[in-house]
């Protein structure tokens, strides 16, 4: 693999890892404080190293190319918390939020190109 398929993919991860720790939080702020405090505590944890994480790769990859391709290319992260919040959420999906999706992707393509 070379450079580019290297942090094509660490831009990938790391915006999984900023999707996922909103999924994470989300389920902690639903969370019985009195009643599951393990389990708050554990979805908290889980939150918190996922976005840190991905920031941790959001340095990483802004060593290596532009700011002004590195963080436009978050947005991406919008993309996978659409898909989460369908599929673990029970989110719905509308027209409206289909047309802001394809218009980040639309966005992130202009950027690479």
């Amino acid at each position: 693999m070379t450079i580019n398929w290297l942090l094509a993919l660490m831009l990938l991860v790391m915006t999984w890892c900023g999707a996922f720790g909103g999924y994470f939080l989300k389920l902690a702020s639903g969370t019985d404080l009195k009643n599951d405090r393990p389990a708050l505590f554990r979805r908290l944890v889980i939150g918190l190293l996922s976005y840190g994480s991905g920031a941790i790769l959001n340095i990483i990859a802004l060593r290596y190319m532009p700011y002004t391709v590195v963080f436009p290319l978050t947005s991406i992260t919008y993309i996978w918390t659409f898909v989460l919040s369908y599929f673990l959420l029970g989110e719905p999906i509308t027209k409206r939020k289909v047309a802001g999706i394809v218009l980040i992707i639309l966005g992130a393509v202009c950027l690479v190109l």
